[in-house]
C-alpha cells in the first residue's frame, strides 16, 4: 500500500466522484490496518521532492488532521494515539517534517510547518522532542531563503500551538532573537521578513519577561515600528496587527512609544492602502477596549492596589485622534450597506469614534458636534452620511445631561431625513442612528425622556413608513423599533404610549417579514426580533390583540410544514422561517401565560400548538428544533403540572 501512496492521494482528489471515493475508502483502510505505516508514508509522501507538490501536500493535511481536532475529546485521543506510537517510528516521522521545511515547493514547506507545530503542540508539554527549537534555530543561519521563511512560519505556528510554560525562557529568548532578527530592515528577503513578522504575532505571549526589560522591549518596539514603514504592504499590515497584539497584552509598557505609534498610524490611515490602514485605526481601536475594561474594573480609582492603571492614552490623545477618526467617514464605498460582510476605513473609524465616546464620556462631544454640524446639510451625500454616523457613533458613553439636549434638537431633523433624503446610504445611518437614540437616551430611567406624547405618533409613523424601503434602511428601521418598544418596558404607567398604535405595529411588521426581498439584509429576522420585542413590552391592555396573533401565527408555522418539493435553498429559508415563528410563539406563550385572566383563553391552542412543535422535529434544521424545544418549555411551564406530559413527549424524542 506504501507504495500505490501517491497514486491514491491524487485519486483522492479526482473531478471523478467514484474514483474519489475509492480513493479515500483505500486510505482509510490502510489507516485503520497499519496505522504507523500509514503515518509514516504520509511524511514520506511530504519530504520526497520528487513527488507530484499535489499528493504531498495532501499527505501534509491528512498527516496534520492525524494530529489534531477540533472537538476535545476527539483531539484527547489523537494525541494519545500519537503518544503511545513506537518511538522510531514517530522519530523518523518528525526527521522527514523537519527536512521538508529544506524543500523547494512552497505548499510542502508550508504544510509542514502546520505538522510540526501540531507535533510540537503534543510533544513539548511532555517534555519529549527537547532538540526540536535547537534544530529550527539552526535552519536559521541556513543560506536559502526558502528555508529561513519556513523555519520562522514554524516557529511561529508552534508559538500560536502551545502555552509558554511548555517552552523554556532560554528558549523563548532565541526564538525572539532570530524573529526580530528577521524583521529587520536589513533582511532583504521580503518572504522572509513577512513571515518573522508574522511569526512575532504569534510569539508575543511567550515575551513577557522580554517586555520587562527596557533595552530588550525598545529593540522589539522598533523593529516592529520600522516594520510598518517596509515598501511591501503584507509586512506592514502584519507589522500594525502586532502592534495591536501589542496593546492588549502589554498596554502598561505603551507610554514611552505611544507618540511614535500615534504619528505612524496617523500617516497610515491617511496614505496607506486599506488593510494596513485597518489595521492602524484597529490599533486604537484595541487601546480603547483596554482603557474601557481598566475604567469599568476599578471605577477609574487608581490609588489603591491596582497593578494595571489607566494611563489615559485615549483622553490625551483626543485632540489629534478624533480629527483622524472623522476624517476616516468620508471614505465610504457605494455598496457597503448591501453587503453584510462589508469592513472598510469609514466602517472602522467609526467603530473605534464609539469606543473612544465610551471611553472618553463627554469629552468627545465638543470635538464631534461641529463636524456635524457642519456636514449634516451638506450637498455630498457622503458628507451629510459621515455626520450622521459620527452623531449615531457618540451617543453611548457621554452622560443623558450631555446628549439629551442635542438629540431633542436632532430627532426631528433625522426623522425627516429618513423619509424624505435622496439617498438610500443616508436613510439607513439615519435610520441606525435613530435607533441608537431610542436605545441610550430613552427608558423610564431618564428624568428628560426624549419621547413623548407630542413626538411618539410621527416617530412611529416615521418608522413604519421605512420599513416600506429597500431592505438595509427598512432593517434598520425595525431594530429603532425594537429600542422604542423596549424603552416603555418599565413605564410606570399602565398603559404605554406604543398602545394606541399595537394593532398597526403589529401589521406592519407581519407585513415585512412576507416581503419577497425579506431574505436581504436580515429584514425578515429583524422584523420578528422587533415583533417579539412589542409583543414581551407589551401591557394588558393589548392582551386580546396578542391573543389574535397566536392562530395567525400557527396558521403561518402549519403552511411551512405543508411545503413540498422544494429546493435546498427554499428548504433553507423554509428552516429559518420555522426556528423564527417558533420563536415568536414562545413570546407569545410567555406574555400571555404569565397573566392568569389571559393564560386560560390561550390554552385552547395549547393542544395544536404541541401538535406544530413536534412536527417541527422530523424537520431537519438544529435553529428550528432548538427554537421548538424553548417553545415547548414555555409552554410546559405555563400549561402547568396538569399539562406535564408534554414534557414526557419531548422526552421520549
Amino acid at each position: 500500500m506504501s507504495a500505490e501512496v501517491t497514486q491514491i492521494l491524487l485519486n483522492a482528489q479526482s473531478v471523478d466522484g467514484t474514483v474519489r471515493k475509492q480513493a479515500e475508502e483505500s486510505l482509510k483502510q490502510y489507516q485503520e490496518q497499519n496505522l504507523p505505516g500509514f503515518l509514516l508514508s504520509l511524511a514520506g509522501e511530504l519530504v520526497n521532492d520528487e513527488k507530484p507538490v499535489e499528493s504531498r501536500k495532501l499527505a501534509g493535511l491528512i498527516l496534520k488532521n492525524a494530529l489534531d481536532a477540533k472537538e476535545q475529546h476527539r483531539k484527547f485521543e489523537l494525541v494519545q494515539r500519537w503518544l503511545s506510537l513506537d518511538s522510531s517510528v514517530k522519530a523518523q516521522i518528525k526527521s522527514f517534517i523537519l527536512k521538508t521545511l529544506s524543500s523547494p515547493a512552497h505548499d510542502a514547506r508550508s504544510t509542514a510547518s502546520q505538522v510540526v507545530a501540531k507535533v510540537a503542540g503534543i510533544e513539548l508539554p511532555h517534555k519529549q522532542w527537547p532538540e526540536l527549537i535547537g534544530a529550527l534555530l539552526s535552519n536559521i543561519h541556513q543560506l536559502p531563503p526558502h528555508t529561513k521563511q519556513a523555519t520562522l512560519e514554524t516557529l511561529g505556528y508552534i508559538c500560536e500551538e502551545v502555552s509558554s510554560d511548555a517552552v523554556e525562557q532560554d528558549h523563548v529568548n532565541k526564538i525572539l532573537t532570530a524573529v526580530v532578527q528577521g524583521m529587520n530592515a536589513s533582511e532583504s528577503n521580503n518572504d522572509v521578513r513577512l513571515a518573522a513578522t508574522r511569526a512575532l504575532y504569534n510569539a508575543l505571549g511567550f515575551a513577557q519577561a522580554n517586555f520587562s526589560n527596557d533595552m530588550e522591549r525598545d529593540y522589539i518596539m522598533r523593529v516592529v515600528c520600522e516594520a510598518t514603514l517596509s515598501p511591501e504592504v503584507k509586512i506592514r499590515q502584519a507589522a500594525f496587527e502586532c502592534l495591536v497584539a501589542i496593546s492588549s497584552t502589554y498596554y502598561e509598557k505603551l507610554a514611552p512609544y505611544i507618540q511614535d505609534i500615534f504619528n505612524i498610524t496617523a500617516k497610515a490611515v491617511r496614505e496607506d492602502e486599506e488593510p494596513v490602514a485597518l489595521q492602524a485605526i484597529e490599533f486604537w481601536s484595541s487601546v480603547c477596549d483596554e482603557e474601557i475594561d481598566i475604567l469599568e474594573e476599578y471605577g477609574g480609582d487608581f490609588s489603591g492596589d491596582s497593578d494595571i492603571p489607566c494611563f489615559y492614552f485615549i483622553k490625551h490623545a483626543l485632540p489629534v485622534l478624533v480629527p483622524l477618526l472623522l476624517e476616516t467617514l468620508l471614505k465610504q464605498e457605494e455598496d457597503q450597506d448591501q453587503d453584510e460582510g462589508a469592513w472598510n476605513i469609514a466602517m472602522a473609524g467609526g467603530t473605534c469614534l464609539g469606543l473612544v465616546a465610551r471611553t472618553v464620556g463627554d469629552d468627545i462631544v465638543p470635538l464631534v458636534m461641529p463636524f456635524v454640524e457642519e456636514n449634516i446639510t451638506k450637498q455630498e451625500w457622503r458628507q451629510r452620511e459621515a455626520a450622521t454616523y459620527a452623531f449615531g457613533s457618540i451617543l453611548e458613553g457621554p452622560s443623558p445631561e450631555k446628549l439629551v439636549p442635542l438629540v431633542n434638537i436632532a430627532l426631528n431633523f433625522m426623522l425627516t431625513a429618513l423619509m424624505q433624503d435622496p439617498n438610500n446610504h443616508v436613510k439607513d445611518t439615519t435610520a441606525w442612528t435613530l435607533g441608537r437614540m431610542f436605545e441610550f437616551l430613552h427608558g423610564s430611567t431618564l428624568e428628560t425622556p426624549i419621547i413623548n406624547q407630542g413626538n411618539c405618533q410621527q416617530i412611529i409613523s416615521v418608522l413604519l413608513q421605512s420599513m416600506k424601503d429597500v431592505p438595509n434602511v427598512a432593517e434598520k428601521a425595525c431594530g429603532a423599533l425594537y429600542f422604542l418598544a423596549q424603552g416603555f418596558e418599565d413605564a410606570i404607567s399602565p398603559s404605554s404610549p406604543l398602545t394606541p398604535f399595537f394593532q398597526e405595529i403589529v401589521q406592519a411588521l407581519l407585513t415585512v417579514t412576507h416581503r419577497e426581498d425579506a431574505g436581504e439584509s436580515r429584514l425578515r429576522t429583524a422584523a420578528y426580533e422587533t415583533l417579539n420585542e412589542v409583543v414581551r413590552c407589551s401591557t394588558d391592555e393589548t392582551a386580546p390583540m396578542v391573543m389574535q396573533l397566536v392562530p395567525l401565527i400557527m396558521m403561518e408555522l402549519h403552511q411551512t410544514l405543508e411545503a413540498q418539493k422544494l429546493s435546498s435553498d427554499e428548504r433553507e429559508k423554509q428552516n429559518e422561517i420555522q426556528g423564527l415563528l417558533c420563536g415568536c410563539l414562545q413570546v407569545i406563550i410567555q406574555k400571555l401565560g404569565s397573566s392568569e385572566q389571559t393564560k386560560y383563553v390561550f390554552m385552547q391552542y395549547a393542544d395544536q400548538m404541541m401538535g406544530l412543535f413536534l412536527r417541527v422535529f422530523a424537520i431537519r434544521s438544529a435553529t428550528a428544533h432548538e427554537e421548538a424545544m424553548l417553545a415547548i418549555g414555555a409552554l410546559a411551564y405555563a400549561t402547568g403540572l396538569w399539562r406535564i406530559r408534554y414534557c414526557l413527549i419531548v422526552m421520549g424524542l
